[in-house]
């Protein structure tokens, strides 16, 4: 659409009569539209980073079906969804008043993603310090199942953000990285659906429909072109 907008714009001023211009005797200020550039940098510290790596490698954990989370690119997903207007909860209804409701309710907190990460990793850091006397990523991988499982459980709240809701938006974001299309940062190398047998973003399945006992041969293709 650009292509045939770009040609027509150029066909119209091509019909247009030339106009003289008068010339200039000095040149003109130049008027400064550029916009500044938006910002790269990333929105983890590398003291959250640590543990984000850390807990995602837990919840989707290396074996002998395939990757973990960070093989796979989860938390650099992760890292570029912060950078998103959904995780600024500019596509979100915040206001008040945020009351205690039924979970048909929906979402009821005060907190944007961002906000759930920020203030879930420095609560569960500072809790698995005053535990343990070190940092999550220093746990042993048990240890550290455990903490996952306590934060599930709701054992503890971050400034009135519950434990359990920042484990299921980790939980949830970690999932979604490790099966999103490649162009969202995660599911390196298409592993994700390698590992489920998903066939992706193939433009064409017509002649595979009603062949339901013959697997499907052909990897999987993201929305890029990507093969796996």
């Amino acid at each position: 659409m650009q292509g045939l907008g770009t040609g027509a714009a150029a066909l119209a001023f091509g019909t247009r009569p030339a106009l003289a211009t008068p010339p200039q005797t000095s040149a003109p200020t130049p008027t400064n539209t550029a916009q500044p550039p938006a910002s790269t940098a990333p929105f983890f510290t590398p003291a959250e980073h640590a543990f984000l790596q850390a807990a995602c490698e837990r919840i989707f954990p290396q074996d002998e079906s395939g990757p973990g989370a960070i093989a796979l690119g989860v938390p650099q997903f992760i890292e570029q969804q912060m950078a998103t207007p959904w995780a600024q909860g500019q596509t979100w209804y915040m206001q008040g008043p945020h009351v205690s409701g039924p979970a048909n309710l929906g979402y009821q907190l005060p907190y944007t993603p961002q906000q759930i990460y920020r203030l879930g990793i420095a609560g569960t850091q500072h809790w698995v310090q005053t535990q343990h006397n070190t940092a999550f990523e220093a746990l042993p991988p048990a240890v550290q199942d455990a903490v996952l499982s306590a934060l599930e459980q709701n054992a503890t709240t971050f400034e009135n953000l519950p434990s359990a809701m920042f484990f299921e938006q980790l939980r949830s974001d970690t999932l979604e990285g490790a099966f999103a299309d490649p162009l969202h940062g995660g599911n390196r190398h298409l592993a994700g659906w390698k590992m489920m047998n998903f066939p992706g973003a193939r433009a064409d399945y017509m002649e595979w429909v009603d062949r339901y006992a013959t697997p499907y041969p052909y990897g999987p293709v993201s929305i890029t072109g990507q093969t796996g």
